[in-house]
Formats: structure tokens, sequence, C-alpha cells
């Protein structure tokens, strides 16, 4: 996993790129404002607030920007993975993020909880284990020898995959093992899988409806309560912009209950944003399919996070955990 000395490292990089990225994706040409809230996502289903979010600014009637003020502009950011987002955060390029558990867990551990909050929950559910429907895999045991291909080294599905087969009697290493664990991007995967180079990934929505409608794979297994897309800010913003970051948690709960009262309206939302982003249009089917298996909340435990940090550590990661008593911010 990516060391704190490394994210740091990289922090410049991720600066100079943030300041490109957002002449393209900025929701629109910036007002005159007395303050400016900067905020990540990714352009994944599980991160639908963020999608509404950036969408409806791009749209002139901004959900966040209408609840923040008039003096306040939202600047967005989308990325492609939590480390990337870490690095960010890290940097003060971005105040906040949508974000998985996983790199939220690994900054607050690696920097002594000096630097990361979690604000609330945004998303559970939509990761499964996806095979090719020839693999030939109908039982735990199948898996033996096989390639299973996860997102990313460390991300929170890589940690669930590595997790499920240890508990299921499987040496698993970085490199090898009774299988492989292949850490792969969301797009490679696609293609591999394809190919029949992979027997199975273990990734999220709407990668998991990408695989089943595109590439004819079937579910193995879901993971239908699993914590997938958390909302946190950095230290930083909270002690400089306390005022802004809890208007931005309010309007985020907001949002949260609106998505499960309007779904209809929600899933034309996201997928026109997920459109923008991607420059290639996305079917109303695959955002439907991958619907089905999220569930939005702006709730989130402690003791979820607790027992992410066991699967973590059972397969050699997080190993210098500490105490979670401040993770949480207390505007929860």
């Amino acid at each position: 996993m990516t060391s704190l000395i490394g994210l740091q490292r990289h922090a410049l990089t991720a600066a100079c790129l943030l300041a490109f990225v957002g002449t393209l994706f900025s929701a629109r040409p910036l007002r005159a404002a007395n303050q400016v809230l900067r905020i990540g996502y990714f352009p994944n289903v599980t991160h639908a607030q963020g999608l509404i979010g950036a969408q409806t600014s791009r749209l002139g009637h901004g959900w966040f920007e209408q609840r923040l003020g008039q003096d306040v502009a939202v600047q967005w950011f989308p990325f492609n993975a939590g480390p990337s987002a870490m690095e960010a955060l890290l940097a003060g390029s971005i105040d906040m993020t949508y974000v998985g558990p996983n790199p939220a867990l690994n900054v607050y551990i690696r920097s002594a909880g000096d630097e990361i909050r979690v604000m609330a929950g945004a998303a559970e559910g939509g990761a499964a284990l996806v095979l090719r429907k020839d693999a030939g895999i109908d039982s735990p045991a199948g898996f033996r020898g096989r390639r299973i291909a996860t997102p990313q080294l460390g991300n929170t599905q890589d940690v669930a995959a590595r997790a499920w087969f240890k508990a299921h009697g499987f040496r698993v290493t970085l490199t090898g093992g009774d299988l492989q664990v292949i850490p792969t991007a969301n797009p490679d995967q696609l293609s591999l899988f394809t190919q029949g180079r992979l027997d199975g990934v273990w990734t999220v929505e709407p990668w998991v409806s990408r695989l089943q409608l595109e590439a004819g794979g079937v579910v193995y297994l879901e993971q239908k309560d699993a914590v997938t897309t958390v909302l946190v800010s950095g230290v930083k913003a909270l002690r400089q912009k306390p005022e802004l970051v809890a208007k931005f948690v309010a309007a985020h709960r907001e949002l949260t209950a609106w998505i499960n009262a309007h779904p209809s309206e929600a899933r034309e939302l996201v997928r026109a944003g997920l459109s923008a982003e991607t420059k290639r249009e996305i079917s109303a089917s695959l955002v439907a399919s991958a619907w089905t298996r999220l569930t939005f909340t702006d709730s989130v435990s402690a003791g979820r996070f607790e027992a992410l940090v066991r699967d973590a550590q059972s397969v050699g990661f997080l190993r210098n955990a500490i105490p979670l008593d401040r993770l949480f911010s207390q505007m929860q």
C-alpha cells in the first residue's frame, strides 16, 4: 500500500494535475466567490452523490452550491482511484472527497490520525466477485490455481478478496500462493476477462454490471452490506473552513435522502454525469443494473471500520493500526 512518505512525495504532482483537471471538469466558469470548497469523487455509480453534485453544477443549478451560499464556489475533481485522491487531500489540493474506506484507513493510520476524518457514509454494497461463465468454478475449492483480478493493490475490493480467500483456506501472497490475486485497472479487467486471461474479477459497480452485460460474466458472490464509499475531509479543511465543511455534510445528507426518494431522477443524473466524465454514452440499462446492488446511506459505524482493519491485517496490510477514536468527525 502507498506509504505516507510516498503520498507526500507525489503531492506536488497531484496538485499540478488537479490544476489542469480543474480546467476541464469545473462545474462552470468560476463566479466571484469569497470562499472555495474543492471536492473529489470517482466516475463510479458508487459515488452517486459526487456525480450528481458535479453534474448539477455543469447544468448551472448545483445541488451543493445552492445550499452553501452565493459567496461559495464548489470545484469538483474526478479521480480514478483512492490513493490519488488521498495524495491530493494530503497535499491540500482538495478539501474533501468521496472515497473507499480502505484508502481512508491507510492515510489515517500512516499519519497517526492527524490528516483525515470520516464525515458521513455514502454507499454500501455494489461489490461482487464475477466469474467467466465457462470458468468451471462451482465451489471455493475450484479457485485453486486460478487468476482473480482486483482494481488495485490494497484497495477495498482487493483486501476483501484476499481476506475471503484466506478465510476459505487459501494461502494468498502479494505475487502468488494457491491462486493469483492480480491488481488490475478496471478497464483492463474487462478486456482481459473477455479474452479469457482472467478466471474472475472482484470489483465494484458499474464494472460488475459491465462484466455481466458486456462479457457474459456470472456473479459468484455479492458484498451486499460492504462499506463501499464514504465522505471524508482533510483535517486542514476542518480547521480552516469548519462552517463550509459542516454545510457540505448537511447537503450531502439531504442529497442522499433525495436519491432514495427519487431513484429514477437520480439514476438519470448519474448516467449523464458518467457520460460526461468518460466521454462516452453510458446506457440507462447499465446504471439501472448497478443501482440494484447499491444502498445509499449517510450513516457509518466505527464497528464496520474496525472489521475492515482486521481483514486488512489478516492479509498483511495496516500492520501498524492505531485506535480509530479520532477517525470519525464529531459533526456526524
